[in-house]
């Protein structure tokens, strides 16, 4: 397929483009900001949805073995983490999984340990429980991030569980396996159960490659899996939790059967199937594809924006942009981008509240819109 091809979104109900007059307050921005791709999914995978629109009674669903197969073997190809033993539970999304892993595995009152900047539901999914939050705050060395140990060790000490976001969102870090095992360790030592969103881990460019923390510590990580990045299947609503740690995960699903959350869809399960058990070549050109778009970006700002910093992107196709050097507010920043440029970006607050200058950019996009992005931004910077 070409992901040259730029399909019109608006109308479809479509969170990044229908929702841009209620959060931007106009509707004719390039929408850089959701976390998924302007790309039509496989042919694999729109054949199996087509397949089973044919049938025409949609009720209650059961996921045979195909389903589970798909992604132990896809674990066991891509990652070389065999998971043939493990338990496995499916839910409608992995911030409905780690919130459903809380409420099972801790208590109110407990610390629950996260690593900012971060995707923002891991901070709501603590104190919306009436959890405490603990944040080790990542180590930014011009754009480059590193985790503080003292700070971490200190913090674990107080924590019940840690959530991990690996690749991590939205500082591109695909952590290493010195980082991870002195994390599981740390973890191990002081009781703490790691969550692991992993919702990232099939958008990573060579030379790194994406390790499993549960591959170093099966017996105190619950890891979140789902298609919704790599294979752009977020609207499908289709997640897992897996672990070898069967007690611990046998908590978890007792309250997502108690809460209803593990029936899914009927789109959302075959598409899961077709996209780990046929779409292998098609993410490897996505990988190709988005590699490019970052290595475009990455130069189109050190020739034409050098006072903006872009954080190392080891995975994941979102770029953390630091813009503090021009000394916008972010209130001034944001309606530059909006209005000057016409840019949806996330703005670094919602990430964390002392990333005032910083945006995140998504750049799965057709290489022409990312194009024209850039055209704009040279105009008002």
């Amino acid at each position: 397929m070409s992901f040259d091809t730029i399909i019109d979104r608006r109308g479809t109900q479509c969170f990044k483009y229908d929702a841009q007059k209620l959060i931007y307050g106009r509707d004719d921005l390039l929408g850089l900001w959701v976390a998924d791709m302007d790309f039509a999914v496989s042919e694999a995978i729109q054949d199996a949805i087509s397949q089973r629109a044919k049938h025409p009674i949609f009720g209650y669903n059961f996921k045979n073995d195909e389903f589970k197969q798909a992604l132990t073997q896809w674990l066991a190809k891509r990652q070389s983490w065999n998971t043939d033993q493990h338990k496995l539970i499916s839910l409608p999304s992995l911030m409905t999984a780690l919130a459903i892993s809380i409420l099972s595995l801790t208590k109110p009152g407990d610390g629950i340990l996260i690593q900012s900047p971060v995707y923002p539901p891991f901070f709501s999914s603590a104190l919306n429980h009436q959890r405490r939050l603990l944040v080790n705050s990542l180590i930014n060395s011009e754009g480059a991030y590193s985790i503080d140990w003292q700070d971490f060790e200190s913090k674990a000490a107080q924590a019940s569980m840690f959530i991990l976001c690996n690749p991590h969102n939205p500082i591109g870090r695909a952590f290493t396996h010195a980082e991870l095992s002195r994390m599981a360790e740390i973890c191990r030592k002081h009781n703490v159960i790691i969550f692991s969103d992993e919702i990232h881990a099939d958008i990573v460019y060579a030379p790194f490659h994406h390790i499993p923390i549960a591959s170093l510590a099966e017996d105190i990580t619950i890891t979140g899996i789902s298609p919704a990045k790599s294979f752009n299947l977020a609207g499908l609503a289709t997640a897992v939790l897996i672990s070898k740690n069967k007690a611990m995960l046998t908590k978890v699903e007792e309250l997502s059967m108690n809460l209803h959350t593990f029936m899914g869809n009927s789109f959302g399960i075959v598409a899961f199937t077709a996209a780990y058990g046929a779409s292998e070549a098609w993410l490897d050109e996505l990988l190709s594809y988005l590699q490019a778009n970052r290595d475009y970006l990455i130069g189109q700002f050190a020739e034409h924006f050098p006072k903006i910093i872009v954080s190392p992107i080891e995975a994941t196709f979102l770029a953390w942009l630091d813009i503090r050097s021009y000394g916008y507010s972010e209130e001034e920043l944001m309606r530059i981008l909006r209005d000057d440029c016409r840019l949806a970006l996330n703005p670094g607050t919602t990430f964390s509240e002392d990333c005032e200058g910083f945006v995140r950019l998504n750049f799965a996009c057709p290489r022409p819109i990312l194009e024209e992005a850039v055209a704009r931004l040279k105009k008002a910077f």
